[in-house]
């Protein structure tokens, strides 16, 4: 390995060393509460290191906003090539569920910690977040092109399931389900996410 690469893989380290670590801050502190001098104490090194990689603590959540929809949208495009309307949307659900059991800092960070509006004021960088929610609505679109659930209001049938799923996701992460045990709450997650889709279906009967 030369020493153009060595510096590039070093420098690469050092970005996820500081992403890793923020990650962790944000979570444990607030992110009002973290500062870059408080990231750059926890990681030793100078502010001015952390600088070179990043402008801002903004961008930095921005960073990790993006790492993790990009890991939920993989996960929604692996059940887009089921045919069955109805079976994609469900385990559709599933796997949105299943991202947020599996990835909680990041879930954590994507919808439920509170953090700056202006860094996702802009929507051209909010692409990465809609894209996401763009699948759900074409999911759900076409189960009513299907007839499956009612064929009215297609924003408003996306947003309620995508925000049902958000509760529960949310509540798991956030320990509100201690009555559970640990083993039983991948099938708890599972059941969640067919009764949320039969509440849909049962509409159009």
């Amino acid at each position: 390995m030369g020493i153009k690469d060595r510096k590039e893989r070093q420098k690469q380290e050092i970005k996820r060393l500081i992403l890793d670590t923020a990650r962790k801050l944000f979570l444990e502190e607030g992110f009002e509460k973290v500062t870059i001098r408080h990231i750059a104490e926890r990681i030793e090194y100078s502010p001015a290191t952390i600088y070179l990689h990043f402008k801002d603590k903004d961008e930095i959540l921005f960073e990790l906003h993006t790492e993790g929809f990009n890991k939920l949208y993989q996960r929604q495009q692996q059940v887009m090539k089921i045919k069955d309307p109805l079976k994609r949307l469900q385990k559709h659900a599933e796997a949105y569920l299943q991202f947020a059991m599996e990835n909680k800092e990041y879930y954590d960070l994507m919808f439920i910690m509170r953090g700056p509006v202006r860094c996702i004021k802009d929507v051209h960088h909010w692409e990465i977040g809609m894209r996401s929610y763009d699948l759900v609505k074409l999911n759900v679109k076409d189960c009513m092109d299907a007839g499956l659930i009612p064929g009215n209001g297609l924003e408003t049938a996306a947003f309620s399931l995508w925000a049902l799923l958000h509760g529960i996701a949310s509540l798991i992460i956030r320990e509100r389900c201690v009555m559970f045990p640990d083993e039983v709450i991948p099938s708890v997650v599972k059941g969640a996410a067919a009764y949320v889709l039969n509440g849909l279906t049962e509409k159009r009967k």
